[in-house]
């Protein structure tokens, strides 16, 4: 598991193992580290070290330090080093270093041009103690970097704001992030995640037991084997958990076919199908497992592809929301959602326009799809903390949000899987979850990486539709198994 460090917990942690090490110890870890990823990164890009171009971003805080003292150890491979100073001062010893093993400075008039020859640039412009957004003489530099040139931030992508991952309009995209004892927050949380491409954490000695609890956390497929429900020899359908599904209507009846699919291909012990007569026929056409009407079942998902005002469904859905079992409350349920939430284990499924609907009705006022996009992780802990449910918000990085405690980021697969359907596979993979006894949180994420795994698997880098990735979920579930 990834996990992050809210900036404050960041800061101690360092305070801690400053006082504890020999002077300039964890700055010299850290450059070291910088320059090894880098050089990996120059020889997979370009082949080798010797005789590139390294251009160097330095801030006048820590990350430019960092920038300037891994400039030098690649200097000394034989690297022309360039540095750029973006600030009125820079690290002075560091900047000898760099000098002395054979690197330069550039000033700001020269810096274009040199630029354009890079074949990777250092971001060390701002760091932790940075708000969102840039200088204009530092945006500029940014917007000189070439096409062609790998990114690589020290620390954290200059610009971001490190704790809420909010992006303003200037900011670094990076390709490879190297941070240094503990993942901050925008690295995991959109929209800044997609600012910091892959990233590296580098151990420099900070303690666990003085960063305290993590503000968000990533799983891995090694997390998987340990939370996935496996059926052991002594279990049945019904120990292994019932679904009842409420989806599809007249207009949507893939909706029903894909999730009560999901649920199927996803290992539930059984699962019931409520809804509408033509739906009813696809399903048992399709999914002849799947058992029609209602009856004993141990979770529900609730919503996907349904009218709210149908009059078959609306009933249904009420009264599963207003049992005591888990709930998955996605689409159109998300409207029958009482405005006071629920007691028992519910997990909601927006994606940003459904959750900003969800909180204008919840907080009597104008909530945006933009305003969720813009501030992500604040709008899905409103509608948590408003409904007592969790929150999972749907996107390229999806956010699982209780009302309290960690927020868990997932990848949510490749950009292909933004297609009709998928979030019903999505539910159907969650409530089998739910029904096996996990969880909202992780329940949530799971399926986020399970249903991941499937598509990048299904679309092998081109397009797909929902069905294919529903048909990759076995494998997808006996390849994460096989990984922890």
């Amino acid at each position: 598991m990834i996990r992050a460090w809210s900036v404050d917990a960041v800061r101690r942690a360092e305070a801690a193992a400053l006082a504890l090490a020999p002077e300039g110890a964890l700055m010299q870890r850290a450059a070291a580290a910088l320059a090894t990823r880098t050089a990996a990164l120059l020889r997979d890009r370009t082949g080798g070290v010797a005789g590139r171009r390294v251009v160097l971003l330095v801030g006048a805080g820590n990350n430019g330090g960092d920038a300037l003292w891994a400039g030098a150890r690649l200097a000394r491979r034989g690297a022309r080093v360039d540095a750029v100073p973006a600030a009125g001062r820079v690290h002075a010893e560091r900047l000898a270093a760099l000098r002395a093993a054979g690197g330069r400075t550039v000033a700001l008039d020269e810096a274009t041009a040199v630029l354009a020859r890079a074949d990777v640039v250092l971001d060390g412009l701002v760091g932790l103690g940075a708000t969102a957004g840039l200088r204009p003489s530092a945006d500029a530099l940014v917007a000189a970097v070439p096409p062609t040139a790998a990114v690589v931030a020290v620390d954290l992508p200059s610009g971001v704001d490190p704790g809420t991952g909010h992006v303003p309009s200037a900011h670094v995209h990076a390709d490879l992030t190297v941070t240094f004892g503990a993942a901050k927050p925008c690295l995991l949380l959109p929209p800044a995640a997609a600012a910091a491409g892959r990233v590296e954490v580098v151990d420099i000695g900070l303690d666990p037991a003085v960063l305290g609890p993590a503000d968000v956390e990533r799983l891995e497929a090694d997390d998987v084997a340990g939370r996935w429900p496996v059926p052991g020899p002594q279990d049945d359908k019904y120990s292994r958990g019932v679904l009842g599904v409420v989806a599809g209507g007249a207009r949507y009846t893939g909706a029903a076919v894909l999730c009560t699919g999901a649920a199927v291909r996803a290992g539930a012990g059984m699962v019931r199908y409520v809804g509408p007569a033509e739906p009813t026929d696809l399903v048992r056409a399709r999914w002849p497992e799947v058992v029609p009407g209602g009856g004993r079942v141990q979770a529900w998902v609730l919503g996907p592809g349904v009218d709210p005002d149908d009059p078959v469904q609306r009933p249904a859905v009420q009264a599963a929301l207003g049992s005591d079992l888990p709930c998955l409350v996605d689409a159109g349920a998300l409207d029958l959602l009482p405005p006071g939430g629920r007691r028992a284990p519910t997990l909601l499924t927006p994606h940003a326009g459904e959750l900003a609907r969800l909180l204008s009705r919840l907080e009597d006022g104008g909530c945006t799809r933009a305003d969720v996009l813009a501030a992500p992780v604040d709008a899905a802990r409103r509608a948590a903390r408003r409904t007592g449910a969790t929150v999972l918000l749907k996107g390229s990085v999806t956010l699982v949000v209780p009302p309290e405690g960690p927020v868990r980021s997932q990848p949510a697969g490749p950009a292909w899987l933004a297609t009709a359907g998928a979030g019903d596979v999505l539910a159907g993979l969650a409530g089998v979850l739910l029904a096996a006894g996990l969880d909202p949180v992780d329940a949530g994420s799971l399926a986020v990486v399970v249903h991941a795994a499937a598509a990048h698997a299904a679309s092998g880098g081109g397009p797909l539709a929902a069905g294919q990735v529903l048909d990759a979920v076995p494998a997808a579930v006996a390849r994460l198994l096989r990984a922890g």
